[in-house]
């Protein structure tokens, strides 16, 4: 039976199935919110495991919009000491034409470093740190924390100078002959009093919170936007102001005094005939006199024009608080780039006007011209009080924001630890404590009109890097770079790089120079031994680097390979590098210049495997390859059996025409080796491998005689030149390199590379001219020219029977070849008839002739060749064909070379060498 529609149980199930869906919504939205979260966590560099709890307690710390948060302190740290105190000494001297085209410059520049900011800003999420969070997100940690300390640093002097300012407003108004009255004393300790009592008026604020700055910033501004209509209203006034002023002239011959007169007329006051007589006096520039230094050198376009910008580089005072904004992605861009248009058309407007109604001669004197014609003066002083007081205040609060967030990526280790501890609600405390003190010792300095160019100049060097950071995102066509503000291009960014970076030198090139000097040297400091310098966060240079590498590995084409530019590319195979470590560092010398990739085969199965195994040991391997210094790629695989492994990773390693040509293997042997990664008599011991890789003492399953023969039998069938390296763990340092002894006793006792371009198991005579002999004489030569085995002497040994009658001929063919081919070496041709006549050349089968005695004897005769050799390069057999006789010729290359010195056995099957220009 079913109920009516307007029934309770209806009702009642359908007020269930709403609250269901009700609650799935929520679910779905929260699980929505939480992804949205993570998602940006990692593009912060923030690790993914961070609670939301966490999130939701740092959105409620955030406590600022765009209006309080951007808007506002960027207009007032642009207006600062400009609005009020030079818009008379620009028009004055630059004159109306080139002010207006000061202005648009300036904001030019400006404006492409805020289309830079606005990108980054909406490429991701923001956290607190402002330009510094930005540029070590973006270009690693070493550049941007480089930056980021020159940016602090500029934050805490443009406060002192804000402060200063401030202070010189009030004490010239109301200080001894001010301009309203007679109230402060004056005095240098009294102006650092007053500079103190400012500071720590701003210090209040700032532990208070950044919500109080958001509001009184508001305030402010509406204070400053009064004072500034009050100011403007005044020139459309019936008004008229007349002021004497005694000038010093001077010519070659003398100096006089003489009285000229500056004026204003009020709009209201002149007529069409006289604004247009002014505005012809003031449309032209008139470069001679600077109002604040009467006795100074006169200034001219570039010295006016720095003042100009120095006094506009404040479009970061919204991004600075980036960790209390609560969508800097939307906030950022808004506010800033609204900030510029509102100070732009204000001083647009200020300097048509004085333009229309002041002469030449009250600009060039009075710098408070405006005291003189406002109908009610004190909208000077306090607009002058108020913008300059507001700017230091916003650069007081950027500054520690800066320095928390250095602080918190411990990017000077232990050192700004107690920054942390003196964090309370997202207020750094112990910062704002800290640049409060700095800015005070600046008081104390004096001399703060030079270090204001140094300011500017640490400004606009950050800005630069800013339109850096965003140039290369675009030019290496990075897909995650997408930033929602649409505005931004790369030609917006290369304008605003070339724009700050010419300004540097235009407003001081001494303190530009000094400037990327520091900068250059605390990214050097940051990258030897800062703690965050192994912090992934992404690097801009990684980017930039595989875009060119891509580019030019397309135009490395391998049909055009030729041997005269042939060059090693190896791919050495290890089975366990704690015993390989002395091999892995001689054939980082050998490669000269070429690919260097190492490669390791784990047995396995990926199909009975929940994950790939292969993934932490290839970390470990990245780990071992800057542990050894070596320069060499890494490549592991898996496979159910090593020599398919082998096979893999001849195939498939490297990339286009950068592949190797050249296979090296550790030799299969019974020998005992030591653990080169936790002896500690070993070079390369380190006991944080302690649980990396394979330990020596584990029992694991040798490759067999015959899967090895067989692995090196398929290299040569993909025409990949081949060498069995032995017994490398003797390499002793302490007699090979003599720089490495501490007294130099027995220095250089291996002294030689040795090279037997000699077929030991076919007893045939040396034939010098095969490719085998050719690519051992190559490789050694290479070797010997690495400059630490610069020093080493190249000995080449040919075995000759002794019915060859011309023995001295077959040395001059040797040395004659040697000569051709630009190889400096000792050559010996030594007799090997004792040696050819234990040979059994009864049989045809391979190995059958080639007896135990005659492998001891050969050995024995390379032994007392190499007493002091250092390394060796032997001439290596062609392997049979027949499996059967694979453990046969392992165990005569094994007799062959036991005992020997560190030794490469090698095969060639392409000609690597030319005579040929």
């Amino acid at each position: 039976m079913s109920c009516p529609e307007n029934s309770t149980p209806a009702r009642y199930g359908a007020t269930l199935i709403n609250r269901l869906w009700v609650r799935n919504q929520s679910e779905d939205m929260a699980q929505l919110v939480q992804g949205q979260r993570s998602l940006f966590r990692s593009l912060s560099g923030a690790p993914d495991r961070c609670e939301l709890l966490d999130d939701s307690n740092q959105d409620e710390n955030r406590t600022l919009g765009t209006v309080k948060g951007v808007f506002a302190p960027v207009s007032l740290s642009m207006f600062s000491a400009l609005l009020f105190l030079r818009i008379g000494y620009i028009v004055g001297n630059a004159g109306f034409l080139e002010t207006v085209l000061m202005f648009v410059i300036a904001y030019t520049i400006l404006i492409s470093t805020v289309f830079s900011i606005c990108a980054i800003a909406t490429n991701g999420a923001v956290k607190g740190g402002g330009v510094y969070f930005m540029l070590s997100r973006t270009m690693g940690p070493e550049f941007g924390g480089s930056v980021g300390v020159l940016f602090y640093f500029a934050n805490v002097v443009s406060s002192a100078l804000y402060v200063t300012a401030c202070v010189e407003g009030i004490v010239k108004n109301i200080g001894p002959d001010g301009a309203f009255t007679e109230l402060l004393p004056g005095g240098h300790w009294w102006g650092i009093l007053y500079c103190s009592v400012i500071n720590a008026i701003n210090f209040v604020f700032c532990i208070i919170g950044p919500e109080l700055f958001g509001k009184m910033n508001l305030i402010i501004l509406t204070v400053v936007t009064i004072c500034c209509s009050g100011v403007i209203s005044s020139f459309f006034l019936d008004n008229f102001a007349f002021t004497s002023y005694n000038v010093t002239m001077y010519n070659a011959t003398a100096n006089w005094t003489e009285a000229v007169n500056g004026s204003f007329i009020g709009l209201s006051r002149n007529s069409m005939e006289g604004i247009q007589d002014l505005w012809t006096q003031n449309l032209y520039p008139q470069f001679g006199h600077d109002c604040e230094d009467p006795g100074g050198a006169s200034p001219g376009f570039f010295t006016v024009f720095g003042v100009l910008f120095s006094g506009v580089t404040g479009i970061m005072a919204g991004a600075n608080l980036s960790g209390e904004l609560r969508s800097p992605s939307k906030s950022i861009p808004g506010g800033t780039l609204s900030a510029c248009a509102f100070t732009f058309c204000t001083f647009i407007l200020l300097s048509a006007l004085t333009s229309l109604t002041c002469n030449p001669v009250l600009l060039h004197q009075d710098c408070m011209y405006m005291v003189q014609f406002t109908f009610w003066k004190w909208f000077v002083l306090i607009g002058v009080v108020l913008a300059t007081w507001s700017a230091a205040l916003s650069n007081l609060i950027g500054a520690s924001r800066v320095l928390q967030a250095v602080a918190e990526d411990t990017m000077f280790g232990p050192f700004l630890r107690f920054i942390l501890k003196g964090t309370f609600s997202n207020n750094p405390i112990s910062a704002v404590i800290t640049t409060s003190v700095f800015i005070q010792v600046c008081f104390l300095l004096g001399g703060l009109n030079q270090i204001a160019q140094l300011c500017s100049v640490l400004f606009l060097l950050s800005y630069a890097s800013i339109n850096l950071a965003c140039l290369g995102l675009d030019l290496a066509s990075a897909p995650n770079f997408r930033p929602s503000f649409k505005h931004f291009s790369w030609h917006t960014s290369l304008v605003g790089l070339i724009g700050t970076s010419v300004m540097m030198f235009f407003i001081s090139p001494m303190f530009a120079a000094v400037a990327i000097l520091l900068c250059l040297s605390i990214i050097l400091a940051l990258n030897f031994f800062s703690p965050a310098k192994n912090s992934n966060w992404g690097s801009i240079s990684q980017a930039l680097i595989f875009h060119q590498v891509r580019k030019y590995l397309l135009l490395l084409d391998p049909r055009k390979d030729h041997v005269k530019f042939w060059r090693p590319q190896i791919l050495l195979l290890v089975h366990n590098p704690r015993s390989t470590c002395a091999l892995i560092d001689f054939v980082n010398a050998m490669k000269k210049g070429g690919l260097y990739v190492l490669g390791h085969v784990t047995l396995g199965d990926l199909s009975s495997s929940s994950e790939d195994p292969v993934t932490q040991e290839y970390s470990d391997w990245l780990s071992l390859v800057d542990h050894l210094k070596v320069k060499a790629f890494v490549e592991v695989t898996m496979a159910d059996c090593v020599r398919k492994g082998i096979e893999q990773l001849v195939r498939v390693s490297g990339i286009g025409a950068m592949k190797p040509n050249t296979i090296l293997l550790g030799f299969r042997d019974n020998q005992a080796h030591i653990d080169d990664l936790l002896e500690p008599s070993s070079p390369f011991c380190d006991p944080k491998y302690q649980q990396s890789f394979q330990s020596m003492k584990d029992d694991y399953k040798k490759i067999s005689p015959e899967e090895y023969v067989g692995a090196i039998e398929d290299t040569l069938k993909l025409q990949k030149n081949i060498g069995l390296c032995r017994n490398f763990q003797q390499l002793n340092r302490t007699e090979v390199f003599s720089s490495e002894m501490k007294f130099r006793v027995r220095a250089g006792k291996k002294r030689y590379l040795d090279v037997w371009p000699v077929n030991f198991l076919s007893g045939e005579d040396t034939d010098v001219t095969d490719n085998t002999s050719l690519f051992l004489f190559q490789l050694a030569c290479i070797v010997n020219m690495v400059p630490k085995w610069r020093k080493h002497e190249l000995r080449v040994f040919m075995c000759v029977r002794a019915a060859y009658s011309d023995i001295a001929g077959k040395e001059a063919d040797l040395i004659r070849l040697l000569e051709l081919l630009r190889i400096k070496a000792q050559t010996y041709v030594l007799v090997w008839d004792h040696l050819t006549c234990l040979l059994e050349s009864d049989s045809s089968e391979l190995g059958a002739k080639i007896t135990p005695s005659y492998l001891t004897e050969a050995n024995q005769f390379i032994l007392s060749k190499c007493q002091e050799t250092a390394v060796s390069f032997i001439y290596l057999p062609r392997p049979p064909q027949k499996s059967e006789q694979h453990a046969l010729y392992l165990s005569q290359l094994e007799l062959l070379t036991r005992g020997l010195p560190p030794s490469i056995l090698v095969h060639g099957v392409s000609p690597v060498i030319t005579t040929t220009l």
